[in-house]
């Protein structure tokens, strides 16, 4: 009888033994998986195809240009386009040198864009520091009339500027073109970057280096400006891209074709009778365009964090 009741028992629960249901389970569990991620891939796919598409108008102006620097005046001026050119040649760059010192030119826009950017950096550092930081009567007004910079055009100032450049003596020359917009209104906005990203900074990391002996320029030299790599990486962007497109200013203070910077040299390229020489015109404009690509390309990631960090904190 014992035995009997023994064997009539229920065997307990317990896992499930290896290679019969474990194995059901999860092929059951993993085949729902399949059709989702197919959907999602197909999602990626046609979201890619979508970007291809809208970017065809930004991208397609860049290929003409590129392309048709490497076509003779005839082909550019065919009543149906190529979009390739049918006999390739580098003639057009060759003219680019030789008709006007486009070298010399080239360095002007690159050294002047260089100190631009630098200086720039600098001030706006200092100034969105201490806006962010310091705390003195009248900091908030001074900071609106400061921003009140960003609304008022260049054409406004560019006479009573004029006047000022030309009575010290600075009249040909690249100081205006340095010195201005460091200390004008094109540093309004990279001082507003900065001080918006100053304000996003914990105080804690402050406070730590106090403890070590820091005073204000310490805090904010081993502090602040390390940490600030992104939002400086915005902010250079935007200045040098300013100063090497900057074209009113230049033919303002500017006279000699030895001081002229890119802008103002690509309207040069004209033939005889004042006609645009266009292969060399978009041969000039393919190689100045080139630094600004290599910019954007190699600070892309530290660009669209500074602008991420510039709405933390009003």
């Amino acid at each position: 009888m014992k035995s009997d009741v023994l064997t009539d028992r229920p065997a307990p629960a317990g896992p499930p033994t290896p290679g019969r249901a474990g194995p059901t389970r999860s092929r059951a569990s993993s085949r729902p998986a399949r059709p989702g991620r197919r959907r999602r891939r197909w999602r990626r796919w046609v979201l890619v195809a979508v970007l291809l598409v809208l970017s065809l108008p930004f991208v397609f102006p860049t290929w003409w240009m590129a392309t048709s620097s490497l076509k003779p005046m005839s082909e550019i001026l065919r009543s149906v386009p190529t979009l390739w050119p049918q006999d390739p040649t580098f003639e057009a760059y060759g003219r680019v040198f030789s008709l006007q010192p486009f070298a010399e030119q080239y360095w002007n826009s690159l050294y002047i864009a260089a100190l631009v950017t630098g200086g720039t950096m600098l001030v706006s550092a200092m100034a969105g520091y201490a806006f962010a930081r310091i705390r003195f009567p009248g900091a908030n007004a001074l900071f609106l009339l400061v921003l009140v910079g960003l609304l008022v055009p260049s054409e406004v100032t560019i006479v009573p500027l004029f006047r000022l450049v030309n009575s010290a003596g600075l009249i040909d020359t690249h100081w205006p073109l340095i010195v201005i917009p460091v200390l004008g209104a094109p540093s309004v906005l990279a001082t507003f970057i900065m001080r918006q990203f100053f304000l996003g900074l914990p105080h804690e990391l402050e406070e730590a280096g106090r403890l070590d002996g820091l005073g204000r320029w310490g805090l904010f030299w081993r502090v602040a400006m390390p940490l600030s790599r992104s939002a400086l990486a915005a902010v250079a962007i935007f200045t040098f891209l300013k100063s090497w497109n900057l074209y009113l200013e230049p033919i303002v203070y500017l006279s000699s074709k030895d001081h002229f910077t890119l802008p103002q040299a690509l309207t040069q390229y004209v033939d005889a009778y004042g006609g645009p020489m266009w292969n060399v015109q978009l041969a000039a404009t393919t190689l100045t365009v080139l630094p600004v690509l290599a910019v954007f390309l190699v600070a892309q990631k530290q660009f669209v964090q500074g602008l991420a960090h510039t709405g933390l904190k009003g």
